[in-house]
């Protein structure tokens, strides 16, 4: 076991992410003894793992307590430790809402249907559905027309968008973007969706407006454009 915690730990700090369906993920994620000493070991090092059951990858993230100590000497590490400036962290959050949102509501509710189905007694023990069978991707053009101005322009959103692209919260192909491995894992779901849904988005909810008037978003206050350090990435770089 010991040489393999070894092998996780260092392909986790190279790669930055594994997919959860390789072998020593599986069984960090399944096997008690093993994550036990996996959580120790990281642990002596001021990480923890990043996982949660919707992501399809995991990582290593810097313990709350260690940020100040790591990031204190950078100027922007309030707002996010991955050098973004203000118009990149407004289109990283604009970019969660669009895709991991309705992902999740995706992901539930294929799971509530199947434990609902009463002739699959084992729907509750099947894995969720993750990558792109539930994880749409979202034109450039479209976020351009929808977001463009209040992010700075066109030049600006590509180069964030290439930012975003390098540090793996997305993916480009053929002009679409896809949802990478960090963008699940390291914005943090239970605080960004209330903050969303409850804050930036919930007059748009509440008339019921057409959904391209969402681009509204990226034209509020410090709940988009200055998130604190429990709403973004936890430093696992």
């Amino acid at each position: 076991m010991d040489i393999e915690i070894q092998t996780l730990i260092a392909r986790l700090l190279a790669h930055r992410h594994i997919a959860r369906e390789d072998k020593l993920a599986r069984r960090a994620l399944t096997d008690e003894a093993f994550r036990a000493e996996l959580d120790l070991r990281l642990a002596t090092c001021g990480l923890y793992l990043l996982e949660n059951p919707y992501a399809a990858h995991i990582a290593v993230g810097l313990k709350r307590e260690m940020e100040d100590a790591v990031f204190g000497q950078q100027e922007n590490w309030l707002n996010n430790n991955m050098g973004l400036q203000r118009d990149g962290v407004a289109l990283l959050v604009v970019l969660w809402a669009l895709i991991i949102l309705p992902k999740r509501e995706r992901q539930v509710a294929r799971r509530e249907k199947e434990a609902a189905d009463q002739g699959d007694m084992f729907a509750g023990d099947k894995p969720l559905p993750r990558g792109e069978e539930v994880s749409a991707g979202i034109a450039e053009r479209t976020l351009l027309a929808d977001f463009g101005t209040k992010l700075g322009g066109k030049m600006r959103v590509n180069v964030n968008l290439g930012i975003l692209s390098r540090l793996g919260f997305i993916k480009r192909n053929n002009k679409i973007i896809y949802e990478g491995p960090m963008l699940d894992l390291l914005m943090e779901y239970r605080v960004l969706e209330a903050r969303i849904i409850d804050g930036a988005l919930a007059d748009l909810l509440a008339h019921r407006v057409q959904p391209d008037a969402v681009s509204t978003v990226a034209d509020t206050d410090d709940s988009v454009a200055d998130i604190e350090p429990d709403e973004t990435d936890t430093g696992n770089d």
